[in-house]
């Protein structure tokens, strides 16, 4: 329950103007469609119809609104440079490079890598990518726009032996 809290609290300080903007367009929307349902009452299906759009609008628009918005806002670009696995000690190291495609600077970015099993079975291997068996992040801090910067993550204890993939995103404040 604590960790939720931190969460929370870590999401709610993390807002910026736009956000603030998405979900009072939302709220307003929401009122709008509740009032034209009110008006609209003696067509029935129409009313039932704007009544269910309005909460739909409520639940996924500042979901869906808060993600796409800032996958536009601060757009990135993360790429894998090398992989090695270490030989005398459990550790693997990745490089990459991180790119601020935005218009905007970004103060903070926490990149992660994720490590997930490889199979022949493609089904399985999408299942895998849903579920990685290893993380590691870091955090970069002062990108301006336009810049590139360099990176290296050091994922430890790393003791699988089989065949695997590392993939990388950055997700930019």
């Amino acid at each position: 329950m604590e960790h939720l809290k931190l969460q929370l609290k870590e999401f709610i300080e993390g807002l910026i103007l736009y956000d603030y903007i998405l979900f009072g367009a939302v709220l307003v929307l929401f009122v709008l469609l509740i009032v034209l349902a009110i008006l609209l009452r003696r067509r029935l299906g129409l009313a039932i119809f704007l009544v269910l759009l309005a909460f739909a609008t409520f639940f996924l628009g500042p979901t869906l609104g808060y993600i796409e918005m800032h996958k536009f806002l601060f757009k990135n670009q993360t790429e894998l440079i090398s992989q090695k696995k270490l030989h005398f000690t459990q550790a693997v190291i990745v490089k990459g490079k991180l790119t601020n495609l935005s218009k905007l600077d970004f103060k903070l970015c926490k990149i992660t890598a994720e490590l997930y099993r490889v199979t022949p079975n493609k089904y399985k291997n999408y299942i895998y990518k849903l579920k990685p068996f290893q993380k590691m992040s870091i955090i970069e801090e002062d990108i301006k726009k336009g810049q590139s910067r360099n990176f290296k993550i050091i994922v430890e204890p790393f003791t699988y032996k089989k065949d695997y993939n590392i993939s990388l995103e950055a997700s930019c404040k």
